[in-house]
């Protein structure tokens, strides 16, 4: 049964139904599907299979052809001086969305064998992603646009795909390091906003970072979670994984009082602000 269906079969089951989602291509169909797929569950018509193995031959991620996907550098320059500056700055929020959407989807279905509840945490991820892709390019079209309209970057997705065959490399370097920089640049972008008048966009990143928060320490927590299953010091996981998978190195200035909510200890945060030369 399609996972955009609103019924689904007692047989059915959440990470088959996730990598469902995973596999359309249509940001719409890919949002009602995750809503579906979210209500099934919290009705009890979706069953949870931790250990079934699962593959798929199909492309990962399902995507429209439109962005275009080019290089970071090569995105453009939005300037909040202009209509359509402000156009390319919530068309690349959405991107982060829909990409973020993907991501939640990808850590449902993939990683077997983890507790329940670590599924259940993926669930809310990709709801909740869902929700501020269609805030998002709800407003991008106010603006005159469409998502697609503008050339679009896939760093994001590069370190998903570089880390599917390691649940604790994905909670180290996707939640807990590319997800936590918008803990960061979300306050400063809402500051634009705002100044440039859009203060319905600015709304929407107040949205997006309370559930950020939310994301980022289920991050965290599984992090935490699986470095204590395997007997490994957090800290020096972290920054081996960093190195090996070639992570960006955050940079300041750091959301201190979000990060600490997200499940970062201050030790961390105090590491994350020591320059590296005094390290």
């Amino acid at each position: 049964m399609p996972a955009s269906s609103a019924c689904f079969s007692p047989a059915s089951e959440l990470r088959r139904v996730a990598l469902d989602c995973l596999l359309m291509a249509d940001p719409a169909e890919k949002m009602a599907a995750v809503a579906a797929m979210a209500d099934a569950w919290h009705a009890g018509q979706l069953q949870l299979e931790q250990t079934a193995p699962l593959h798929t031959d199909a492309p990962i991620p399902g995507r429209p052809q439109r962005p275009e996907l080019v290089p970071p550098l090569a995105v453009g320059r939005r300037s909040m001086a202009t209509g359509e500056g402000r156009a390319m700055l919530i068309h690349a929020l959405s991107h982060i969305e829909f990409n973020a959407i993907n991501l939640a989807l990808d850590a449902l279905w993939r990683f077997a064998a983890m507790p329940a509840e670590y599924y259940v945490d993926w669930l809310r991820v990709a709801a909740e992603e869902a929700t501020h892709f269609g805030l998002l390019s709800a407003h991008l079209q106010q603006l005159g646009y469409a998502y697609g309209d503008f050339p679009a970057h896939d760093s994001l997705w590069e370190m998903v795909d570089k880390t599917r065959d390691d649940v604790l490399a994905r909670m180290a370097l996707v939640p807990r390091t590319l997800e936590a920089r918008g803990l960061d640049a979300i306050p400063p972008l809402r500051a634009k906003l705002a100044q440039a008048g859009d203060h319905a966009a600015a709304a929407i990143l107040d949205i997006i970072l309370r559930d950020e928060v939310g994301h980022v320490e289920i991050g965290n927590r599984w992090f935490s979670h699986l470095c204590l299953e395997r007997g490994l010091a957090v800290r020096p996981t972290y920054a081996e994984l960093a190195v090996r998978y070639k992570a960006p190195t955050p940079r300041g200035p750091f959301n201190v009082e979000a990060r600490l909510r997200a499940g970062f200890s201050a030790e961390e945060i105090s590491a994350l602000q020591t320059p590296p030369q005094a390290r």
